[in-house]
């Protein structure tokens, strides 16, 4: 497979691999505009405290133990995970790794507030 598409007749692109003029490919999204304009009357419509009121509802349910709004708020937050934070069967592992990096660093703490 070559790096950039085929610039020879046939393909319908042009010099620079994009669609050529009269590719039945080249017509884009043909309800692009329309979407953007539902969006920005979406946008006109909600207010910093209307997402602020939402985003509270989100946290309350969340410690109220809705899973679905927890996850919610966490992807929206955090992010979303991409692999597991650490693997089943190593969690004491990690757990041992971890409490090792917490001592280490108030060891480090300890000397750093003995320093002038």
């Amino acid at each position: 497979m070559s790096a950039k598409p085929s610039t020879t007749g046939g393909n319908g692109r042009n010099a620079s691999g994009q669609f050529a003029r009269g590719n039945r490919f080249a017509k884009g999204n043909p309800y692009a505009r329309r979407v953007a304009r539902l969006r920005s009357v979406a946008l006109r419509a909600v207010s910093a405290q209307d997402l602020e009121d939402v985003i509270q509802v989100l946290v309350a349910r969340a410690k109220n133990g809705d899973v679905l709004a927890a996850r919610v708020l966490l992807d929206r937050t955090l992010g979303k995970l991409t692999e597991p934070v650490c693997e089943p069967d190593r969690v004491d592992q990690h757990g041992r790794a971890l409490s090792k990096v917490r001592e280490t660093q108030a060891e480090q703490d300890r000397a750093n507030a003995l320093l002038p």
